[in-house]
């Protein structure tokens, strides 16, 4: 990675790209407002749509500000794209929690990812001024890195720990008039002259809090791709925006990948060596895509021809 390479968010392409965000986002939100479970063929769509709009996004990077970019783009959407997925098991564990029938998952999913989104713009701007201005910071990014691989490793329990059972839920159950039943699909209920919070919100605040954890560990890993504020940011938010259509296509299924935990630590631990070595190691930024692609690849035949046994699918 070129520490201060030349830059292309120009303040056009900043507010075409967050329009585009907020118009994708408001069509999101009008579907999440049914009161419905999404259908599997609706989340294979969505979830191609997805897909579909960013990398075509990654092209029109490509074409307009040279393959460099194009490739920096990519690189940091598949990296974020597969770490992310780490969040779908957590929202499996997450509804089991609070007993979020599927009819009102969607809509939880829907504001943990805005808030995501929030949330992860400000972890981004606050590292790229990090990484500008103190370039060693990239070696303590990589070593976090190779840090949260050991822990996927070698402390399973720990990555499994009930996401409802932490700190700030706690405190917010304590601290607020709660309602023993979900209602519909609202936040808050209004009894009496009293407001009320509802099981969804505790489910809302799980979802951040975990996010903000996995923020933590998998926002700078796109730091070894590239430092470009810009392409940071969107690369980041494209893999983010297509998780809630994600997790229905294959929350089914996140039982039987027994394979890609540890094929995620493999491509953390890539990264994070990367990040480690950056001022003696530059691998071209076409060969890191080809690594990350090739580790989740193997990651995912292995779990398809060695599936879990069904005791352990749970």
């Amino acid at each position: 990675m070129d520490l201060g390479a030349r830059n292309i968010g120009s303040p056009l392409l900043w507010a075409g790209f967050l329009v585009a965000v907020v118009i994708v986002l408001a069509v999101d939100l009008k579907i999440s407002a049914r009161d419905q479970s999404s259908t599997f063929k609706e989340a294979v769509w969505w979830s191609v749509f997805w897909i579909v709009l960013s990398v075509g996004f990654g092209f029109f990077v490509w074409f307009r500000y040279g393959g460099e970019q194009g490739l920096e783009y990519f690189a940091g959407y598949l990296l974020e794209k597969s770490l992310s997925v780490d969040n779908l098991f957590v929202f499996v564990l997450l509804f089991r929690s609070f007993a979020i029938p599927p009819r009102h998952q969607h809509r939880v999913l829907f504001w943990g990812v805005l808030g995501a989104i929030l949330l992860r713009g400000t972890l981004i701007l606050a590292g790229v001024a990090l990484v500008h201005r103190f370039h060693w910071v990239i070696a303590v990014f990589g070593a976090i890195l190779v840090y949260t691989a050991w822990k996927i490793l070698f402390h399973k329990d720990e990555q499994d720990a009930e996401p409802a059972d932490n700190a700030v839920v706690r405190w917010v159950a304590r601290k607020l008039p709660m309602t023993s039943t979900i209602e519909g699909h609202h936040f808050f209920v209004r009894q009496g002259t009293s407001l009320f919070a509802t099981p969804l919100l505790l489910a809302l605040i799980a979802a951040e809090t975990t996010d903000l954890v996995f923020a933590l560990d998998s926002i700078p890993a796109v730091f070894a791709v590239t430092d470009d504020p810009f392409l940071v940011f969107s690369s980041n938010i494209c893999a983010v925006l297509g998780l809630r259509a994600l997790y229905f296509v294959v929350r089914g299924a996140l039982a039987r990948l027994r394979y890609l935990k540890p094929g995620l630590a493999a491509i953390l631990i890539f990264v994070g060596l990367k990040m480690l070595l950056y001022k003696w190691v530059e691998l071209p930024t076409g060969t890191s895509l080809l690594i990350i692609a090739a580790i989740l690849a193997i990651a995912l035949l292995f779990s398809w021809l060695m599936p879990a046994p069904v005791d352990e699918q749970g």
